[in-house]
């Protein structure tokens, strides 16, 4: 292993993990025994071993909050959304997973559809700081895009109808829909999430390790073995 790739990707000595809770793309507890899972969790994981390092989870409430900490280095990994914008802060691998964007509603919504959430009167939650919140923004014409500070307070403001839509990747709907009695997520998408490792801009020197085990976790199923871990839905392989 290459000294100078293990201090560029890893400079405290362990692997920082950028994770925010609430997503099996990230970070997500076992119903059962409270073990943390989520293919973030298990990437990072792997990573560390791979390369002899401690892992170090760093957990955040909001995707948002993991991106500033990796931009500011306080993070030395993430696995999130690869943006063009994103992109200007970290160096990403190729995409390892594919997620549709869509919509959840509480129970006895009348929005059939993912085209009908964008009607006058709705209001629609989006985590603050998020990529959704910025592309609904500016795609939808008539709802209203409310920010929201953590995915469990989404649900209690669907639950309590002060939201009538909330916006995120399909994973994390499906999660946050077996908690919240009668909901579910609308046919139909507004996107498509293509997630990533990402490394904060300036550690080039660890960029080849990264991509030579972003390829190995693809090839050897590694990337499939995290998800199926986590009860991932709603994912495919990036290209499909």
């Amino acid at each position: 292993m290459d000294a100078r790739a293990r201090q560029a990707l890893a400079p405290a000595g362990a692997l920082r993990m950028g994770l925010y809770a609430g997503s099996p793309t990230s970070l997500v507890a076992d119903a059962g025994t409270g073990e943390a899972k989520g293919v973030g969790h298990d990437l990072g994981l792997a990573l560390a071993g791979h390369v002899g390092v401690a892992f170090d989870p760093v957990v955040f409430s909001r995707p948002a909050e993991v991106l500033e900490a990796a931009k500011a280095g306080r993070v030395d990994l993430a696995f999130t959304n690869a943006t063009p914008a994103r992109a200007k802060d970290l160096d990403f691998t190729p995409a390892l997973l594919a997620i549709e964007l869509g919509y959840l509603v509480p129970a006895g919504s009348p929005i059939a559809d993912a085209e009908a959430v964008d009607a006058p009167g709705v209001r629609v939650g989006v985590s603050a700081g998020s990529t959704s919140e910025g592309v609904l923004s500016r795609e939808l014409r008539q709802a209203a895009v409310v920010p929201v500070v953590s995915l469990e307070a989404a649900g209690q403001w669907l639950a309590r109808g002060e939201l009538q839509a909330f916006a995120t990747n399909k994973a994390i709907l499906f999660e946050m829909a077996d908690g919240l009695a009668g909901s579910r997520v609308l046919a139909g998408r507004w996107g498509l999430e293509s997630l990533a490792l990402g490394i904060p801009k300036g550690r080039g020197a660890a960029l080849p390790l990264l991509l030579a085990f972003a390829e190995s976790a693809a090839a050897g199923g590694l990337v499939e073995r995290a998800a199926a871990r986590a009860g991932l839905r709603g994912w495919t392989k990036p290209g499909a």
